[in-house]
């Protein structure tokens, strides 16, 4: 039989981290977060521009925090739409503003590795933010 990897709460939890650190304020806890979450050589793709380390990962993070959440502008939320099977987990991430629309959204696909840590993380556009 093959070994499915990745459990239910392992999926979950990891779809939860991946959501807050979206929306940690404090830096130190940030970067923890980011430690904690990817792979040390794991990346983000996004579009055409690749996020690829810690160091990396971090400062787009607490870019976008900035720009979005820190702001009061979106709070980052998750649809009711996370799947997995073996090393994949899908979901969908939303700018929302603060009356609960969708500003913005994403799907988000990460490549889980052996020891839980995202490998690879792909964020493909559905939802265009608008001017």
């Amino acid at each position: 039989m093959m070994d499915l990897h990745l459990t239910t709460t392992a999926a979950e939890r990891i779809a939860e981290r991946y959501v807050a650190v979206w929306s940690e304020s404090d830096a130190a806890r940030r970067r923890e977060a980011v430690k904690e979450l990817w792979a040390e050589d794991g990346v983000e793709y996004v579009e055409e521009t690749e996020f690829r380390g810690h160091a990396a990962l971090d400062a787009r993070i607490a870019a976008a925090y900035e720009t979005f959440v820190g702001s009061g502008r979106f709070a980052i939320t998750v649809a009711d739409d996370v799947r997995w099977h073996h090393d994949v987990i899908t979901m969908t991430v939303h700018l929302t503003t603060p009356s609960g629309e969708s500003a913005w959204a994403a799907r988000a696909v990460l490549l889980i590795g052996a020891d839980d840590l995202i490998r690879q993380d792909y964020q493909f556009v559905v939802q265009e933010l608008a001017d």
